[in-house]
């Protein structure tokens, strides 16, 4: 449900909102409030096209220990799963312009990943009613694509995931919608700046608490913080499981080793409230003070030498 004193807050915050991170449209939740997404149709999937097991598919992958099998035809497949939602993101890049809607460019990446014989996983993952996730300026994620049009100085992020052969690929990058205020272009300046410090901190042998600390150490100078309620995660038969990836500091033993497929997702807000609430359709997620929050995500794939980034 929707915190009360969180909406007080958010409207609250409009009065300072241009001094303290710019200049932008801030998204709040449509009034009179529609609980829940059961008034959303989902778009239809041709049947030929094979499913996930939680969207009415069967599952007879497993990979092994939750790891990628290196060399063989689980890593083509996830391979080819990661270029397919790397070609998607690129799409979507295209599309972000002023008075495009968000339900529009759902419409668009839906319609190329059917096409392509995959299957749109954000759609009835836990429910969710669309094909990808819009994230719009103070959104942090899980944004549903809606009738209202990108304006003139938005950012937007599109989360773009796809399950081909069996195996899901995932990428996100947050765009510029024409003339962006200098605040929000160093945000997702730095967004981009910490995905590729936390990447850089990969390879076979390494813990993966060590992302997080790259990530931190970036932006501990800087006027922003890591949101702490996303993650990034273990990824390949299964849409998500372990490794989990904390994008903050964090003490975990795990370590990265040959065959762990994962992305990593920093999601960077303005300010230091990293603090989230949620709106009444139970999934977009809102920085409290209505900062601005940017995300962007590639998958990484630890090889016996090295981490390759397959959506890059």
């Amino acid at each position: 449900m929707v915190r009360s004193a969180a909406l007080r807050l958010a409207r609250l915050s409009l009065n300072s909102r241009g001094r303290e991170f710019g200049s932008y449209a801030t998204i709040l939740p449509k009034e009179p409030f529609v609980w829940g997404i059961s008034h959303i149709t989902p778009r239809s999937v041709p049947t030929h096209i094979a499913r996930p097991p939680y969207a009415g598919g069967s599952s007879a992958l497993q990979d092994v220990g939750g790891k990628i099998e290196l060399g063989g035809i689980a890593e083509r497949r996830v391979r080819a799963a990661a270029k397919l939602a790397r070609d998607v993101r690129e799409l979507a890049s295209t599309l972000v312009q002023a008075n495009v809607t968000t339900n529009e460019l759902d419409a668009v990446v839906h319609k190329y990943i059917v096409e392509h014989s995959a299957y749109p996983s954000p759609l009835l993952y836990s429910g969710f009613p669309r094909s990808c996730c819009t994230s719009v300026n103070n959104i942090i994620a899980h944004g549903i694509p809606d009738d209202r049009p990108l304006e003139d100085g938005d950012i937007v992020n599109v989360d773009i995931t796809v399950y081909l052969d069996g195996y899901h690929g995932d990428t996100s990058q947050t765009f510029l919608v024409g003339h962006v205020d200098e605040p929000g272009q160093e945000l997702v300046k730095v967004t981009n700046e910490a995905l590729e410090a936390g990447i850089d901190a990969c390879g076979p042998g390494r813990p993966f608490r060590e992302i997080g600390k790259a990530i931190h150490d970036l932006i501990r100078e800087k006027d922003f913080s890591i949101s702490p309620e996303f993650r990034g995660h273990g990824i390949g038969t299964d849409f998500h499981r372990k490794p989990w990836i904390i994008h903050g500091l964090n003490d975990g033993p795990e370590i990265m080793m040959p065959g762990h497929c994962f992305t990593i997702e920093p999601a960077i807000i303005q300010g230091n409230n990293p603090t989230c609430w949620i709106f009444p359709d139970g999934w977009t997620a809102s920085t409290e003070d209505c900062a601005r929050s940017a995300q962007a995500e590639h998958m990484v794939l630890i090889t016996e030498n090295d981490a390759q980034v397959l959506t890059r």
